[in-house]
């Protein structure tokens, strides 16, 4: 194959690997879009606007929500379990910093524990503003921005703690699922059994493939060399973990998701609703929820997990239509409002969106195999 023209050389971070065009990554500077530009994108405001009216729709039309009821519930919430409600979801913060620590560590970097939670929490904020989980890309971003790391291995730790909460999500759920549903289980929950089982099969099939095939398939397909390198350190990121970490990346992960679905459980105490759920029907509903942010169509799945948890409480606890809404509404404050407020006076005043922090990071040495 002939040169059409003299060779470009391309740019390439501190590792030598080269500046790939990430999703809402610039392919030159290797840096995102700028937050404020994101957020003025007409695809953004859509995104963000249109389920709420949506919801506010189907609420007035086809759930008859009483807005008197619906207030009255709010208004008359324990703050000290709402208190506590928040207290324990943001517990959860630090050990997701924990967990992405230990990912990095194994995939050869070294990072804190402080500046890997301050960097998941900036990027939650990123997810609770602009859809595609872009925040996942943020949050690698910021870490080279602060380290001389490889953006594509850190790539490989975000995806590779995905899976891990996703296998959690689904064991939780369907095992708090049986729990709650032990006198019998409806062709509703059935269905959704059903779908976390097919979950479950997927991730394990792909992880299997990709580990085995992954490489080989890859240098079978024409693709350019810069992306066969994105994906060499990619898949070194996903399979950098020591088997023996992993019981101990369980239970973390484990820790997360309960502090998710106590947050839920906390919402309705503190509302006072007479809903007989139970702390492993909070896991269910909390779960399913998080499953349903999964769905990068909005920003942290607005419009879609509201709709998702609302129907659940009606239709599978009997939970009157102002009831749900407010257990939707207050919990949704807690998790995402609060994230889009605390986080922005964070993404102000962290000194890694300016890529002032510390560089304490530095490339692990692995033994030699």
């Amino acid at each position: 194959m002939s040169d059409c023209g003299p060779a470009t050389k391309r740019p390439r971070d501190a590792n030598g690997e080269p500046l790939v065009d990430y999703p809402g990554v610039h392919e030159e500077t290797g840096q995102p879009a700028p937050l404020s530009r994101r957020l003025r994108d007409p695809r953004t405001i859509v995104a963000f606007v249109l389920p709420l009216v949506l919801l506010v729709l189907i609420a007035v039309t086809v759930g008859n929500v009483d807005f008197g009821t619906l207030l009255a519930n709010i208004t008359s919430a324990n703050p000290i379990l709402l208190l506590a409600a928040f207290a324990v979801y943001y517990l959860g913060f630090p050990l997701r910093g924990y967990r992405w620590a230990l990912l990095l560590r194994g995939a050869g970097t070294k990072v804190s524990v402080r500046d890997s939670t301050e960097i998941i929490f900036i990027s939650w904020l990123v997810n609770c503003l602009v859809p595609a989980k872009l925040g996942d890309v943020y949050r690698a971003y910021l870490l080279r921005l602060n380290s001389d790391v490889s953006l594509s291995r850190t790539f490989g730790t975000v995806f590779i703690e995905r899976v891990f909460d996703l296998f959690a999500i689904v064991l939780l759920g369907l095992a708090a699922g049986f729990w709650s549903f032990r006198s019998g289980l409806s062709p509703e929950v059935q269905a959704v059994f059903a779908v976390g089982l097919a979950v479950i099969g997927a991730l394990a099939v792909g992880l299997y493939t990709v580990r085995n095939f992954g490489s080989r398939i890859i240098r079978r397909v024409p693709l350019p060399h810069r992306v066969i390198e994105f994906y060499d350190r990619f898949e070194e990121g996903v399979f950098s973990i020591d088997a023996r970490r992993i019981p101990q990346l369980a239970v973390i992960t484990a820790l997360i998701w309960a502090t998710e679905a106590t947050r839920l459980f906390l919402v309705i105490q503190a509302l006072g609703l007479p809903l007989n759920l139970g702390i492993s029907g909070a896991f269910f509903v909390a779960l399913i929820a998080s499953l349903l942010t999964a769905v990068p169509f909005t920003p942290a799945g607005l419009g879609l997990v509201e709709l998702g948890v609302a129907s659940i409480l009606i239709a599978l606890y009997n939970a009157p239509a102002p009831d749900a809404t407010a257990i939707v509404l207050v919990d949704r404050a807690i998790s995402v409002l609060s994230i889009i407020v605390l986080g922005s006076i964070a993404y102000v005043l962290s000194s890694k969106t300016k890529g002032s922090g510390p560089r304490p990071s530095a490339e692990i040495q692995q033994p030699a195999n």
